[in-house]
């Protein structure tokens, strides 16, 4: 049946609400495609506002895959803000994609890509707008299979209850398989209902499906157990991993936004995964290996991608973008070829170590020097010994130093509060080192116009990490030690004023861990928020922490559980976690003794440049890392 656009009746109600331009559609890079020309149609979510999600590389990736496919079609979808939700509520108007308006309802999939829990209570909304049932367990044959992915699904347990499926891992050969299950199973006739897609899908091991998995809990309330409810369902499910970056060179027209986003700029992948080994770092863990993009590949995407946006700024993506094996010969052979362009670089994530003076000029070429951002995380030697974040107070100098004296005036320094085994002392010695950051920026510059902004985040525990079985601090620990913090960066008259300080509050860290390592109780927990009117959580005006407490008292009476039993208790070795039956790869015994030489303050070198340290991957994923150099040079290009 054909599906009509929703826009007619949408667009009379976009002069009452902030930002119309974001639910208009029509982007360039956009594609519409004809619905009764697919088989396999996908809407694609990020669960946060436009301006948040259109930048999202992940979605982009799949947006563009899929809808290169024969007889598939993606579409995007957002979270509306509250102004329009109540709006569409009165007129009946459903959850919409914004590049055709169609309802969200009608599609085959709604796939959720899930960068940090704090989008859980959007999804909600968008369900609940679309007309699709809440919980899994209520939907039909004729509703969308809701699959989530991204980095919080390593952990899906939380919003088991609302998903029908999900997928760990790169989502670039996933999302074609299970394309092609759906379609041969609409060809069949849909034999067996959703059912028997979803035991399609949950048989090969590579897609969670959580109603075909039970989990019984002991009487102090830890997991007893995870297990299969029906024969052909794996015990575990396991990751998938990308292995041939080159092959897979997206997102080629990124989507040029209307509206102002977080990001405005062409973004290329030039690695994937990392194996520096920084405890705290979900992503570090569960990417892994490291893969390389070669120089050739990250040339023709630039090209291609700043050809097709217009884009007037490359940024070089990854966790851990200077080291890459071949750095250097990348930024130096961009820089040549846009050189005398209005086309800059940028290395949004750059560690201390691996930066130097060659890449600052290169990366400077044009004279543009926006801010640098590095992450000493910790602000001691010794709690960086603890994190494995193996960056001395020299190299951090040496750094900056290079930076400032390249040109640089403005460099962010971003830290964590909260960290295992952190003293009231380790946060303080943050305000010594911006300091003598400060010192040294004025020196290497000559100049007294040097600026420092000290950025401070809350530390959550995450799954697959180290850090799993830590008790997270609460958030009243956390923001006594950030005062303390404050005031003594503003105690110092000859450097306070160069010290820009900016820290999140603890409050949102702890609703962030309760649902980090969540089990499936947790999603009472988010449906009580979300009928209390939880929206936006990771927006601080729209964050309620008492509505999470009053919500994880409700929903949580009678159970031996609560919000510090998630967020703040130790665990044992033992003690069964959640995501157990999710492989990521990573051996467990590794993890647990990884934690042990945290709590020793032992380091762990980078597994690139050493001996295999048997975290687990490459043998049980059969995958190995992939680096350079390769010697080669960037293939040259006319710039008009």
């Amino acid at each position: 049946m054909p599906v009509e656009s929703l826009f007619d009746q949408l667009e009379p109600l976009l002069a009452r609400v902030s930002k119309p331009i974001q639910y208009v559609g029509g982007e360039l890079g956009a594609t519409v495609k004809h619905w009764d020309d697919a088989q396999v149609r996908w809407a694609l979510m990020y669960p946060d506002a436009y301006e948040v999600g259109l930048p999202n590389q992940g979605v982009q990736i799949l947006y563009e895959l899929l809808n290169e496919q024969d007889g598939v079609l993606a579409e995007r979808t957002y979270a509306v803000w509250p102004d329009l939700e109540k709006l569409m509520r009165e007129h009946g108007i459903g959850q919409f994609t914004v590049d055709a308006h169609r309802p969200v309802g009608a599609f085959d999939l709604l796939g959720i890509s899930f960068a940090t829990e704090l989008g859980y209570t959007n999804l909600l909304t968008a369900l609940d707008l679309a007309g699709i049932p809440l919980l899994a367990a209520d939907r039909g044959d004729d509703h969308p299979v809701v699959l989530a992915g991204g980095h919080a699904a390593f952990n899906p347990e939380p919003v088991a209850d609302f998903l029908d499926a999900a997928v760990l891992g790169d989502g670039e050969e996933i999302v074609l398989a299970v394309t092609e299950v759906v379609r041969e199973w609409k060809a069949e006739g849909r034999p067996g209902g959703r059912d028997e897609l979803l035991l399609r899908l949950a048989a090969g091991g590579g897609v969670y499906v959580p109603k075909f998995y039970d989990v019984s809990y002991r009487p102090d309330g830890a997991i007893a157990a995870v297990v299969p409810n029906r024969p052909g369902v794996p015990a575990t499910v396991r990751k998938h991993t990308v292995m041939d970056l080159d092959q897979w060179p997206y997102p080629r027209k990124p989507l040029v936004p209307l509206a102002e986003t977080v990001h405005e700029r062409y973004s290329v992948e030039i690695f994937r995964g990392c194996t520096r080994g920084c405890r705290f770092c979900q992503a570090g863990m569960i990417t892994r290996p490291v893969r390389e993009r070669s120089i050739e590949t990250v040339g023709a995407m630039v090209a291609e991608g700043v050809k097709n946006s217009g884009f007037t700024e490359v940024g070089l993506l990854s966790l851990s973008s200077a080291d890459h094996s071949e750095i250097g010969e990348i930024a130096k052979g961009l820089a040549d070829r846009y050189d005398g362009t209005n086309t800059s670089l940028s290395l949004p994530s750059t560690r201390v170590d691996a930066f130097n003076v060659t890449l600052a000029d290169e990366l400077s070429r044009n004279g543009r020097r926006s801010g640098l951002t590095f992450a000493p995380e910790g602000g001691t030697e010794r709690m960086r010994r603890v994190i494995n974040k193996m960056v001395s107070e020299d190299d951090l100098i040496r750094t900056v130093s290079t930076a400032y004296g390249s040109g640089w005036r403005q460099v962010k320094l971003y830290f964590m509060c909260g960290l295992p085994t952190e003293t009231d002392d380790d946060v303080l010695a943050i305000a010594d080192l911006a300091k003598r950051v400060i010192e040294a920026g004025r020196k290497a510059s000559g100049r007294g116009d040097i600026r420092c902004t000290v950025s401070i985040g809350g530390f959550v525990p995450k799954p697959h990490t180290p850090f799993q079985w830590a008790g997270q601090a609460d958030h009243e620990v956390v923001d006594a030690r950030l005062r303390k913090l404050r005031e003594k960066v503003k105690s110092d008259r000859s450097y306070g004023k160069s010290i820009g300080l900016r820290y999140h509050e603890g409050k949102p860290s702890m609703v962030e861990g309760l649902l980090s390592r969540g089990d499936r109780r947790v999603g009472r927990v988010i449906k009580a928020v979300w009928d209390a009117g939880g929206r936006f959580d990771g927006w601080g005006e729209h964050f309620s922490y008492d509505r999470w407490v009053t919500g994880a008292e409700t929903a949580l009476a009678g159970e031996p559980v609560g919000l510090a039993w998630y967020t703040t208790r130790e665990r044992d070795r033992d003690e069964v976690l959640p995501w157990d039956h999710l492989d990521s790869g990573l051996d467990r015994d590794w993890l647990w003794d990884d934690w042990q030489d945290a709590v020793d303050e032992v380091e762990l070198d980078d597994c690139r440049w050493t001996p295999c340290f048997d975290c687990g991957v490459c043998p049980s994923m059969g995958t190995e890392i992939q680096t350079g150099p390769t010697g080669r040079a960037l293939l040259p290009l006319t710039v008009v």
